[in-house]
C-alpha cells in the first residue's frame, strides 16, 4: 500500500510557482472575502495566506462582520472584479445562514473565480484539481476505470465527476440518499470520498487493491481524521492520508489557479503553462 503524499507534492508545486512568480515585475494578487467569525474558516484562510506569501503573491483579506448588509458585500466584489490589479477572488465558505451564498459567489467574475464555483468559470475547483494532480504525479491512469464518488457538493463531488469523465473513466456518484452504498463501493477501482463523516468507509466496503482518495476532514477529540477508516490500508493499493493528502493540494492549486488568472489577464504564455497542460 502506498500513501499518496500531498504534502510533499504540494511543496514541489509551490516551489515551481515561486520560481515563475519571481520572474514577473507585477505581483499577482489573491483577494479573499470572509463574513463572520467561523473558526475553521480562519485556519483555512491563514493556510492560503501562507501559501501565497511563500510563492511571492500578495494576499488581500477583506473581513466583514456577520452584521454586514449583503449588498455591501456584493458591491465590494463588483469593485474587485473591475480592479485590474486583483487577479483572483474567493468567498470563503460557509457563510452565515442569513446570506444568499449562491448570489454572493455568482457575483465573482468568471475570469477571477479561482475557486471555480461559478457556472462557466475559467478554473477547475482546487480540490478536484489537486486530486487530478495526485493521479498524474503517481501515474494512476483513470481511463476505463470504474470510479465511485461519494458526495455531490459543488465544491468537490460534482467537479470530481466532471474531471474524471474528461479522463474517460466510468463514474458513479453516490450521496446521503443512496441505498446500499456498499454495492457501489465494492465495485470501485478508484473511490473518492467527500462527505465529512468519520469512518464511513471501511475495508469491508472496498475491493482489493482499490485506490482510495479521502477528501474528508473531521475534527474528533481535537484530532483531524478523514472519512475513511484506517483499516482500509490492509486492502487498498493507494490511499491519501488525512492530514497530509488532499488538503495541502487544495491550497496550492488555489494558488496555481490565481497564477493562471494573473497570466491570462496579462496575456502571458510561458513554458510553465505548456509543461503543465501536456
Amino acid at each position: 500500500m502506498i500513501l499518496l503524499d500531498g504534502k510533499n507534492l504540494s511543496a514541489k508545486i509551490k516551489d515551481e510557482i515561486k520560481g515563475n512568480v519571481e520572474s514577473y515585475k507585477v505581483t499577482p494578487v489573491l483577494a479573499v472575502i470572509t463574513i463572520g467569525d467561523d473558526p475553521a474558516s480562519k485556519i483555512y484562510v491563514n493556510n492560503k495566506k501562507k501559501a501565497c506569501e511563500y510563492v511571492g503573491m500578495s494576499f488581500l483579506h477583506l473581513s466583514f462582520d456577520e452584521s454586514v448588509n449583503e449588498e455591501k458585500v456584493i458591491k465590494k466584489i463588483k469593485e474587485l472584479n473591475k480592479d485590474k490589479y486583483i487577479n483572483g477572488i474567493i468567498v470563503q465558505l460557509p457563510l452565515p445562514k442569513k446570506f444568499n451564498e449562491d448570489r454572493i459567489v455568482n457575483t465573482v467574475d468568471i475570469n477571477k473565480d479561482v475557486d471555480g464555483f461559478r457556472s462557466g468559470s475559467a478554473f477547475v475547483p482546487p480540490v478536484a484539481y489537486g486530486v487530478m494532480e495526485i493521479f498524474d504525479y503517481y501515474k494512476i491512469n483513470l481511463e476505463g476505470k470504474n470510479i465511485v464518488v461519494i458526495g455531490r457538493s459543488k465544491a468537490v463531488g460534482i467537479p470530481m465527476v466532471r474531471e474524471c469523465l474528461k479522463r474517460n473513466a466510468t463514474v458513479t456518484i453516490c450521496h446521503s440518499k443512496t441505498e446500499n452504498l456498499k454495492q457501489y463501493t465494492k465495485n470501485a477501482d478508484i473511490l473518492i470520498v467527500a462527505v465529512g463523516k468519520k469512518n464511513i468507509i471501511s475495508k469491508s466496503m472496498i475491493k482489493k487493491d482499490a485506490v482510495i482518495i479521502d477528501v474528508g476532514i473531521n475534527r474528533v477529540n481535537k484530532k483531524i481524521c478523514g472519512d475513511v477508516n484506517p483499516n482500509v490500508m490492509e486492502k487498498c493499493s493507494y490511499l491519501t492520508p488525512v492530514p497530509g493528502g488532499v488538503g495541502p493540494m487544495t491550497v496550492v492549486m488555489l494558488v496555481k489557479n490565481t497564477f493562471k488568472a494573473y497570466k491570462k489577464q496579462n496575456g502571458i504564455i510561458d513554458m510553465f503553462d505548456v509543461m503543465n497542460n501536456e
